[in-house]
């Protein structure tokens, strides 16, 4: 199943009271042979787990950081075709890393929800996050990847209804993404606790563990993370952004790999 892996990871790193940190990357930026090496190289890194984005023309969740690797990946020629076997690619290369794939609920329902939910089966994915849904679909969703093995985790905002809370918690399935705030994605100077509140809820009705994503750039996050009582942090935007901001592959591995054991030494006490 989908959960098993995360619960794996999640109870390792309790056990040395450390955090998951699990970068994200879009799949083929800067482009198709270079994605798997820069994936790999987090992973060898420190990353506990992976979140992974296919790349969409219109990423409605995503801020510009994420927005221009997903226009570099496009303009590299990736498709939606080639990415399932660069995902069994990054499956065979670390089997026990869990691999969460964001995508656009456009994309599942063109493909075909239960067809989109056996390809990731397939290509070894873990889990599902789909940031357009609306919460009313979700469970819609939810019961087709959960036949093919793969879970869907939920979003939370920070000031999250009561009654919203407790049905993602009764719904939640390898992890919980819980964002710093609203709006979209984007690396931020500082982490507002405003999500704390919502974390010591999931935590009260059992949820699954919480990820804390959207503006985690820095090690201090990381550590104001660990203050909110969640079980990891997600980065995406500052990932991203190191790739774009270096022009040959060995810098931007380079950059990727110092970036990821920083952040990974801030996931321990």
């Amino acid at each position: 199943m989908g959960t098993d892996r995360y619960a794996a990871m999640f109870a390792r790193l309790a056990a040395r009271d450390e955090l998951a940190f699990v970068p994200f990357f879009v799949l083929g930026d800067p482009s198709m042979d270079e994605s798997l090496a820069l994936i790999s190289a987090a992973v060898e890194a420190g990353a506990d787990g992976l979140e992974l984005g296919l790349p969409f023309s219109d990423p409605i969740a995503d801020g510009p950081a994420v927005q221009s690797a997903v226009t570099r990946a496009l303009d590299a020629g990736t498709r939606i075709s080639a990415c399932w076997p660069l995902l069994r690619a990054v499956r065979d290369a670390h089997p026990t890393v869990p691999i969460g794939l964001l995508v656009y609920a456009n994309l599942i329902v063109h493909a075909g929800v239960e067809a989109f939910a056996a390809q990731c089966a397939t290509a070894g994915v873990d889990s599902v996050v789909i940031p357009d849904a609306p919460s009313l679909e979700q469970r819609w969703f939810a019961e087709a990847f959960a036949r093919a093995g793969v879970a869907l985790a939920r979003i939370l905002p920070p000031g999250a209804a009561a009654s919203r809370v407790a049905e993602v918690a009764r719904a939640s399935a390898g992890y919980v993404y819980v964002t710093s705030r609203g709006g979209v994605t984007g690396a931020d100077d500082t982490v507002q606790a405003d999500s704390a509140s919502v974390v010591a809820a999931l935590r009260a009705a059992g949820a699954a563990p919480a990820l804390l994503g959207f503006g985690i750039a820095q090690p201090s996050h990381v550590r104001a993370a660990r203050a909110m009582g969640v079980s990891g942090a997600i980065s995406g935007s500052a990932v991203v952004s190191r790739i774009g901001a270096h022009e040959t592959a060995p810098a931007r591995r380079e950059a990727v790999t110092a970036f990821v054991r920083e952040m990974k030494a801030a996931t321990r006490p």
